[in-house]
């Protein structure tokens, strides 16, 4: 891909997306982002910091959404800074292209907001890359539609996210099928490796999540050929903020990573 500051990517390796559901504070961020760097380095891994600005989207009305808009994206503006690597968040509203745009490198489109056409078209007119998550209810073809939305705006760099599809009222499945399906699209695909695993819809109003299975959705991901893995991880996600059923735990990354890196050099 041809996104600034995107580090090893002679490698022939798959690149990450990585890094906490939500931006909670500037210090645990660059903790979390400091630690992914020198493992990613050290397996020469392209790496992109993912923290999400806000989080709109909540079960309860007394769920965690945010410190600040822009105290968010400044943090997350640091981080890349500090770092040199590109940083991704993800976008609700059209307007919150234009102000992300001015802190990160990747926008991301929601999976329930993919089909948002005005949403989509915002992003693009920013430049920046574009990660469109696949929706939930949405087969992996229907995605070229939203590839097409991005390209047809003026903006060729499309990433599509596979996070799961909807099995039943409170469960997600992966169909592996879908990803050299978008791969046929020409653009990057990548595997969410922990939204995949939620459990949605629970009584309680926060969503589960089967963590353990982390490790599995990846290996499969990359057996079939994913560009990259999107993966949330946080050093104690019992107390994150957000997500924490389905992070995975930041000192079982670089073990995972390792096991990774010698199946993409198998099948290459």
């Amino acid at each position: 891909m041809n996104l600034d500051k995107l580090k090893n990517q002679d490698a022939n390796n798959f690149f990450l997306m990585a890094g906490p559901c939500a931006i909670e504070g500037e210090e645990i961020a660059l903790r979390i982002a400091e630690k992914i760097v020198k493992i990613t380095d050290k397996l020469q891994i392209p790496y992109i910091f993912k923290g999400s600005f806000k989080k709109a989207n909540r079960s309860r009305i007394d769920s965690f959404t945010g410190i600040g808009d822009e105290k968010a994206l400044k943090i997350l503006e640091k981080v890349g800074k500090e770092f040199d690597v590109p940083t991704v968040t993800d976008i609700h509203e059209s307007s919150d292209a234009a102000m992300a745009a001015a802190y990160v490198d990747v926008l991301q489109i929601p999976a329930f907001l993919c089909r948002q056409t005005d949403l989509l078209i915002a992003a693009a007119e920013t430049g920046k890359f574009v990660n469109i998550k696949k929706g939930q209810f949405l087969s992996a073809g229907s995605m070229k539609f939203a590839v097409d939305k991005i390209k047809d705006s003026g903006n060729n760099n499309v990433i599509l996210t596979d996070r799961g599809n909807t099995f039943g009222y409170q469960d997600l499945i992966v169909d592996f099928r879908g990803i050299p399906e978008m791969r046929e699209f020409n653009v990057p695909v990548v595997m969410d490796c922990t939204h995949s695993l939620q459990q949605p819809n629970q009584t309680s109003g926060v969503t589960g999540g089967k963590p353990a299975l982390i490790e599995t959705i990846a290996k499969a991901a990359i057996a079939v050929g994913t560009d990259g893995l999107f993966i949330e991880t946080h050093p104690d996600p019992k107390n994150a903020k957000s997500d924490g059923a389905n992070m995975l735990h930041l000192d079982l990354l670089e073990d995972l990573l390792t096991k990774l890196v010698k199946i993409r050099r198998a099948i290459i």
